[in-house]
């Protein structure tokens, strides 16, 4: 199994792309820290690994809270004894122009998406470090690629989230820590299903893509599994994109 014996943290970890991940890494092998500002998803997750067979604990944990990070990642440390893999989920969505998005969406959506994957580098680092390496995923977007109408602030998160990734990759390469972004397209997630109930919505989006679907939250959770394990082991500060042809428009 690609992650046997190695311990992993997940944030947004109790629906979505983070539950599909979770449940993916404890199959190969991984100890798992499900980790969601919401407890009792995290631990209807943990529990759904645990049902399974597994080894996993679940922290709620607010990732824009120095505090909630920081002890997130002490309980991974504590529970198993060391962290190799930090998986930076968590994020969220809020629509609005430049002149129409309040400030309000616009500081908790940079904080959520891009200060939450800071604070998560910040605390997980110097534990890899100690274990002699690690690897990092932050989940981007191809919006930071193609902007859209839609929002001007989630964008801008996750084209922040490619620059933290790359200088993070690029300092912390010495210590054998790889940190790299995976860039989904619409995937049927909570926070897109909102989205997508109307038929004649859904439609208008699908046609967007290539392949004439939206991609499954456990095709990028295979796609995270890949960059966590050691057969990625010279993937860092790079882009995983995948969208269903989208961008190759």
């Amino acid at each position: 199994m690609r992650l046997m014996n190695k311990t992993a943290i997940i944030t947004g970890g109790g629906s979505g792309i983070g539950e599909a991940t979770a449940v993916l890494f404890s199959q190969e092998g991984a100890s798992v820290v499900v980790a969601d500002i919401n407890a009792e998803t995290a631990e209807a997750t943990a529990s759904r690994i645990e049902e399974a067979g597994g080894i996993a604990c679940a922290v709620r944990a607010e990732v824009t809270q120095a505090a909630d990070v920081e002890a997130m990642v002490r309980t991974a440390v504590d529970t198993y004894g060391k962290l190799d893999v930090l998986f930076n989920n968590a994020g969220i969505g809020a629509r609005g122009d430049v002149v129409e998005i309040s400030e309000a969406d616009w500081g908790r959506t940079l904080d959520v998406n891009l200060k939450g994957a800071f604070l998560g580098c910040k605390y997980a680092i110097p534990e890899m470090i100690k274990s002699g390496g690690g690897a990092i995923i932050n989940t981007a977007s191809i919006w930071a690629f193609v902007g859209g109408a839609l929002s001007c602030v989630y964008p801008v998160s996750k084209i922040g989230l490619l620059a933290l990734s790359k200088h993070t990759a690029v300092k912390y390469a010495p210590h054998n820590i790889r940190v790299n972004c995976v860039c989904p397209g619409h995937i049927e997630t909570p926070l897109i299903q909102g989205r997508t109930q109307d038929p004649a919505a859904r439609e208008a989006i699908t046609q967007q893509y290539p392949l004439g679907r939206l991609g499954k939250p456990i095709e990028v959770a295979y796609a995270v599994l890949f960059l966590a394990s050691d057969e990625a082991s010279f993937f860092t500060g790079t882009e995983l994109v995948m969208d269903g042809g989208y961008t190759a428009q």
